[in-house]
């Protein structure tokens, strides 16, 4: 079964919010006793309820001590170069979400206009009451199409053309090897039939 995707928003039911709230806060503390454990990095956590007078701490105070004063010993710059507030984090939230909805939209609207290439060239839809919009995308996803065949064209050219020169390599390295071995073992035919011919039907040499 799919997990319910939890609303990102204040909880105005009061027995929700301290159930939430209680079953989060032990989420939270085991998450930084994880990392403190796994990654062998210094952490610590304070969290204060409406509902307790005293904060909860992690690991222990003189452990978030020691966490505080490591920190305060950093520059002011170092200090705040990766510090977020509640804002902006929900500043980056809201921007990844926006680049999401973003990218998703490019892609729709790629499949859209893919879709209209192949109905308009299978000749299941005209391009009359298409915007220029619509046109200007079109000829791009054209264009891009076009590209990718000839990008591919190249490529099965390129692998053509790597195979006949290995043949070609191949047929030149068979034919060296032919005559190397006719050199090495003594014996060349073309010689031996012109002097056979030589003895055959050459002159007789004359005795006086």
């Amino acid at each position: 079964m799919a997990r319910k995707k939890v609303e990102f928003k204040y909880i105005a039911n009061d027995s929700k919010r301290r159930a939430t709230q209680k079953k989060r806060k032990s989420g939270l503390i085991k998450k930084v006793d994880e990392i403190s454990t796994l990654c062998g990095v210094d952490a610590c956590a304070i969290i204060y309820t409406p509902d307790e007078p005293r904060p909860e701490v992690w690991p222990s105070p003189l452990g978030v001590n020691r966490v505080i004063s490591r920190f305060k010993e950093m520059p002011v710059l170092e200090q705040s170069k990766k510090m977020m507030s509640q804002e902006s984090f929900l500043r980056q939230r809201i921007q990844k979400g926006q680049d999401q909805l973003k990218k998703l939209k490019n892609e729709n609207r790629k499949k859209e206009m893919n879709n209209l290439m192949f109905q308009s060239l299978g000749g299941y839809q005209s391009l009359d009451n298409a915007t220029m919009i619509d046109l200007n995308d079109l000829a791009w996803i054209i264009d891009q199409n076009i590209k990718e065949v000839n990008k591919q064209i190249s490529k099965l050219q390129g692998q053509e053309g790597t195979s006949c020169n290995n043949n070609r390599v191949a047929t030149i390295n068979d034919e060296q090897a032919q005559v190397d071995n006719i050199i090495n073992s003594g014996v060349f035919p073309f010689v031996d039939a012109a002097n056979n011919f030589q003895n055959d039907y050459g002159p007789t040499p004359f005795n006086p």
